[in-house]
């Protein structure tokens, strides 16, 4: 009997080592890993680069108050700003607590109390970022919940319209919804939700925890939609494996979050710093980005045509190495399958196989990939 919390539905296989695109289990099986342990080995695991960064770190020392300057912490900050035109940044551990940090901010800086957020989005599953989250399997069972938050219907301008008051704080969006199925924003209707958002003087607040560090092909996915939000945060890619989140906002803000109005113990630790600052000088390539946007058009086009004829496969989405195939039937027995083959995936939802990636993944990875969930799918299709 195991002494963790069951918390997970865990898959039964051990990972005892990882390398690049592949995992190993603690029987010696390889895997290639489609899922970069949730869009997080962006750079593949154990980058040579960025572990040689994280050892020089390991050897000066593994932490100190942020009392102090941590001048790693500026290093990033300032590459984190320089590709956004942002001012501030607040490091954190997780996604959470960056989408936690970015709640308060938009609160104190507002003087208002009502965010809106989207149904099926997922922004956490700290108190505010769960009641943040349109979900109500993350909700179920906690009692109530935070009341400020209300959930609009994602790709529905008119549904923002009417949530949206005098009392309205920020509106919390993600670029493409993630864990609610890999579905992208229309165009047409972020642009209008970024200026309904100005004109009402309410804050603009994208999640860019699964979507950024280069995933999307751009340094965040909200840059391929020429609008200027006045919060992002960050996670996930950021530390390559590393503990590390970042909030980061326009100057305007950066007046409310004074001393002892927000803090972290580990916010901004040096080990996961040294992983940052390498992560950011590798991934903001431009010549690296275009090679992501080419890689994700393969994959797409590869997925489309070898699933065209397939039933029960109802669409191929997403945007850069991002990408949903949605079904007509639950997808975790072919997740299992795949697995069983040598495959890393994810689901998103009952009926969206999803597919992430390091973005370091090869043309003939994909190919071998794509292969593989061609047959499965072929094999789990419901006629």
């Amino acid at each position: 009997m195991s002494a963790l919390f069951p918390t997970y539905g865990r898959f039964e296989i051990a990972i005892d080592k990882a390398d690049g695109m592949q995992v190993w289990d603690t029987e010696g099986k390889a895997y290639l890993d489609f899922g970069s342990g949730i869009a997080v080995a962006n750079l593949g695991h154990r980058h040579p680069e960025v572990q040689k960064a994280v050892e020089a770190q390991l050897n000066k020392y593994w932490h100190i108050s942020n009392l102090y300057h941590i001048p790693l912490q500026e290093e990033v900050a300032e590459k984190l700003t320089a590709n956004n035109a942002f001012d501030y940044v607040f490091f954190a551990n997780s996604g959470a607590e960056a989408n936690e940090a970015a709640i308060k901010l938009a609160r104190k800086a507002t003087g208002k109390t009502k965010i809106i957020t989207f149904k099926k989005s997922f922004h956490g599953r700290t108190f505010a970022t769960m009641s943040a989250t349109g979900q109500d399997k993350i909700q179920q069972g906690f009692g109530p919940l935070l009341e400020t938050f209300v959930y609009a219907d994602y790709n529905n301008l008119e549904s923002v319209k009417k949530a949206i008051d005098t009392n309205t704080a920020a509106i919390m969006i993600e670029i493409i919804q993630g864990e609610g199925g890999v579905v992208p924003a229309n165009e047409d209707f972020l642009k209008s939700v970024a200026n309904l958002a100005s004109q009402n003087g309410v804050l603009l607040i994208i999640d860019e925890i699964q979507t950024g560090i280069g995933r999307t092909g751009k340094p965040f996915a909200y840059q391929h939609y020429g609008i200027s939000p006045d919060i992002i945060t960050s996670a996930k890619g950021l530390g390559n494996g590393l503990p590390v989140g970042a909030m980061i906002a326009k100057g305007a803000l950066g007046e409310h979050f004074g001393p002892g109005s927000h803090g972290s113990t580990f916010g901004g630790n040096p080990l996961a710093m040294a992983a940052a600052n390498k992560v950011l000088d590798l991934t903001f390539e431009p010549a690296f980005l275009q090679e992501v946007i080419k890689k994700g058009d393969y994959l797409k086009e590869q997925l489309k045509r070898k699933l065209s004829d397939k039933p029960g496969v109802k669409e191929v989405r997403g945007m850069g190495l991002m990408i949903g195939i949605e079904c007509e039937f639950e997808v975790l027995p072919a997740v299992r399958d795949l697995m069983a083959q040598g495959l890393l995936v994810l689901n998103a939802g009952p009926n969206v196989l999803r597919l992430l990636p390091p973005l370091v993944v090869t043309y003939e990875e994909i190919d071998k990939a794509t292969d593989l969930i061609q047959h499965c799918l072929k094999d789990h299709s419901p006629v």
